[in-house]
């Protein structure tokens, strides 16, 4: 086996590959450390490497295999996104402002991650406080789609997808406030999950806010889930965290007689055409395995976004706003546009979100209890331009312009919705050679449909398992 294809081996399969000593994970982090070193000048997806740190935690790992008393991720190699916080390590959010910021606790999932005996050998960059669909900052500068490096590999977790795109790690974790897992993961080309609210832990105050949720990312949705497993589950630290764990089962039934729903547009968003025939591809293959696939119309208007952009300003603006009177020169303009807009949020347009999320769910969740799963597009267009300024910037789809900041996505009806788990997964590539992605969507709670489902899509069309289904790096 190459280096390359080691680096593109799934976690499950690695794991195994430990457990025969046919493969050792100092070799695997050696390969993932030459490969980074190749092509990440190319798409810039580090924010910080700890790759000595990692040989020496991989050599620990090897003798864990060798004593026979290994963890969950035992010796599989993982990024962190640059907002959530390493103890001992710099978390800057992207940003000048917290360029020599060092953490001295470990966000609850990096420590499940740690705990699972998987090494944390880089960060994964994010646009500034992560409050942007594109990935770049003025710390860490523009970081690219391995498949079309002029294009963006989505944000705000676009260091992340595309590490995983580029083979230079095997599992990354991402947070999704607007869609910040699975815009990425369908620009990149690879399997993003936004659980449903409560089910990953967080740290205060965020774990308080609906929209917000941490997830795993990977290439393979088994992989996904089995990530997933490690960092769920209560916490006594988050009062929002459900109790009892669930656990991703290993096996699926078949979707033999599923009924699936599906909207191309939302009734509301302009869809790029690749977007479509690529959603519609997906669909034919759910019928072949047996589902009943029905269109179906969703009713929703441009209001999901404007009651998005009322909450998401109103709080998580609130957020980086603090910084914006005294610092605000050393901001990104996207960062320094969103905090001014949140200084014009008021109580009303707060309750105003409510009451749209209210009128969302009245149509959407009769419609959802009558079928296994709803899909969708993740986003309307397969990426946006790599250095695009979501505050100056325009976009255009179809001839029509749209909102340059999240007019082109359509996964944040689904945090506003935040108690449906999302997977994103691949649905094919643009004429342009670029991912596209769909969301499978399930009912509130229900976590285990939708891996059941992306399980199915993936075994009759996989991706990034040979070399003509991976980026030209």
């Amino acid at each position: 086996m190459s280096d390359e294809d080691l680096c593109y081996t799934s976690a499950i399969d690695l794991i195994q590959r430990f457990k025969t000593r046919e493969l050792s994970p100092v070799d695997l982090m050696q390969a993932i450390i030459n490969r980074s070193e190749r092509v990440n000048p190319t798409i810039n997806a580090f924010a910080d490497q700890y790759f000595d740190r990692a040989i020496e935690k991989a050599k620990l790992a090897e003798a864990r295999y060798r004593r026979g008393n290994t963890r969950a991720l035992e010796g599989i190699p993982i990024v962190i996104k640059d907002e959530t916080a390493i103890k001992g390590e710099r978390t800057t959010h992207g940003s000048l402002l917290f360029r020599d910021r060092f953490d001295t606790v470990s966000a609850p999932i990096v420590q499940r991650i740690q705990r699972a005996g998987a090494i944390i050998h880089g960060r994964s960059t994010a646009p500034e406080f992560s409050c942007a669909a594109v990935c770049h900052s003025l710390l860490h500068g523009v970081t690219r789609n391995p498949w079309k490096p002029d294009f963006t590999p989505g944000g705000s977790s676009g260091g992340a997808t595309a590490q995983l795109a580029a083979g230079t790690t095997i599992l990354a974790n991402g947070s999704d406030i607007g869609g910040s897992i699975r815009i990425p993961a369908s620009c990149s080309g690879i399997v993003g999950f936004k659980p449903p609210y409560g089910r990953v832990p967080q740290d205060p105050p965020f774990n308080l806010d609906t929209y917000c949720h941490d997830g795993p990312m990977a290439r393979t949705v088994r992989d996904c889930a089995l990530l997933e497993n490690v960092i769920a589950g209560p916490s006594a630290k988050d009062i929002a965290s459900l109790k009892p764990k669930l656990r991703i089962p290993e096996k699926f039934k078949p979707i033999k007689g599923w009924r699936i729903a599906y909207s191309v547009d939302l009734s509301y968003v302009e869809v790029d055409d690749d977007v479509r025939a690529n959603l519609l591809s997906c669909m034919e293959v759910f019928r072949t395995l047996g589902a009943e696939v029905v269109e179906v119309e969703v009713g929703w208007s441009n209001k999901v976004l404007a009651g998005a952009m009322a909450h998401l300003t109103h709080i998580f603006g609130a957020y980086i706003s603090e910084h914006y009177t005294r610092h605000r020169f050393d901001m990104s303009n996207y960062a320094r546009a969103f905090a001014s807009q949140s200084r014009r949020a008021h109580a009303d347009d707060f309750m105003t979100a409510l009451t749209i999320a209210g009128e969302m769910y009245q149509t959407f969740g009769p419609m959802l209890e009558k079928h296994n799963l709803f899909v969708c597009p993740t986003t309307a267009v397969p990426a946006v331009r790599a250095e695009h300024d979501p505050s100056s910037d325009k976009i255009t789809v179809n001839g029509r312009d749209v909102d340059p900041m999240l007019g082109w996505v359509m996964t944040y009806p689904f945090n506003i919705l935040s108690r449906c788990p999302v997977l994103s997964v691949p649905s094919g590539l643009s004429k342009d050679g670029i991912p596209t992605g769909i969301q499978l969507v399930g009912n509130t709670y229900d976590d285990i449909s939708v891996f059941r489902a992306a399980v199915a899509l993936e075994a009759e069309r996989p991706w990034l398992d040979c070399p003509n289904r991976r980026p030209r790096l």
